[in-house]
């Protein structure tokens, strides 16, 4: 892809490693430095592979990197105001928690009616009210900024634009290249965009060598078409999916830069999903969420594609509902 080089040095003042270099110094004595531990099944000869295992977090997602951050550059104003969050589950954990870090007392986190409840729960049980609306993320985005607004909360953006979320999700790059100066490809799951862009310009900064492949959920594949059809998807029909996580549109500023530091986009099938998230129980004795498990079915499903010789996968969060893990389990 040829890169428009003004536009991409006009994004880096939006952001930049900086941002995540001062997020990492400032959210470091809060968050876990989580393991990066080989595969022994997934290896061979050629290749190693590794699991950043951000599901063994707190609130078990990567999410709190970015909403600590966040929320621990408020003003004193903007935090009696209250917060809020619009989230399928994961990004309203990590609000909830941080909250609870920071001692601000009034916070709403509001999820598509389609959110697990195991995700519901782990956000009531850091204090926050959570709140129904809409039936999808899409839908529930569009009603729950005009309730905050109504309200006059302070809004922790998901995956939007803030340069400050982008910061914090970049700091899982800085700690793989820490624990192993070797890795040459970091596999990354997609959602919203945020964690890859983070990851990407961070690594890339650290080795500009390093290859950063992105992966989807085939029911919806809002990066990938994004680029592919040159229309920012702020929204993106999806198909029923394992991956609540992964739903919905893409951020603004991720399908700014995200084509300037991403080597490669790969959508992997539910199924090869599910087999994922049953390999890892199964055999790695790891408990993922099916959007988690994207990475390990990219390299299950495009091994020689992804290449690379010591490879992280990251494994974004570990908050997949009991029933929906019985099933997979019975099935694959």
């Amino acid at each position: 892809m040829e890169l428009n080089l003004k536009s991409k040095g006009a994004l880096e003042m939006t952001f930049s490693y900086e941002h995540v270099i001062n997020a990492y110094d400032r959210i470091r004595n809060y968050v876990m430095k989580t393991p990066l531990e080989e595969s022994f099944y997934l290896g061979d000869d050629d290749s190693r592979f590794f699991f950043k295992l951000e599901s063994l977090q707190r609130a078990k997602s990567f999410k709190i990197r970015g909403a600590l951050n966040k929320m621990m550059t408020l003003t004193e104003e903007e935090r009696n105001c209250g917060v809020a969050a619009i989230s399928s589950g994961n990004h309203g954990s990590a609000v909830s928690y941080a909250a609870s870090i920071l001692g601000i007392n009034n916070v709403v986190v509001i999820v598509p009616e389609s959110t697990p409840q195991s995700k519901i729960d782990k956000i009531n049980y850091f204090g926050s009210e959570v709140m129904k609306l809409g039936k999808d993320f899409d839908e529930a985005h569009v009603l729950g900024m005009k309730y905050i607004n109504e309200q006059g909360l302070t809004y922790i953006d998901a995956y939007y634009s803030d340069p400050e979320i982008y910061g914090g999700q970049g700091t899982v790059a800085i700690e793989i290249l820490e624990q192993n100066k070797d890795i040459d490809t970091i596999v990354v799951p997609i959602g919203g965009g945020g964690l890859i862009t983070g990851i990407a310009v961070a690594a890339k900064s650290i080795n500009p060598s390093i290859r950063i492949v992105g992966v989807q959920t085939e029911a919806c594949p809002a990066m990938l078409k994004s680029y592919e059809d040159h229309i920012f998807y702020e929204e993106y029909p999806n198909e029923e999916s394992l991956c609540d996580a992964l739903l919905g549109g893409v951020g603004k500023l991720s399908f700014e830069m995200a084509k300037y530091y991403v080597d490669d986009f790969i959508a992997v099938s539910e199924r090869s999903i599910a087999k994922a998230v049953s390999f890892m129980a199964k055999e790695e004795k790891y408990i993922v969420e099916a959007g988690s498990a994207t990475t390990v079915a990219a390299i299950m499903d495009y091994k020689e594609r992804i290449g690379g010789r010591n490879v992280a996968l990251v494994i974004s969060g570990g908050n997949i509902d009991g029933n929906v893990l019985t099933d997979i389990l019975s099935k694959y």
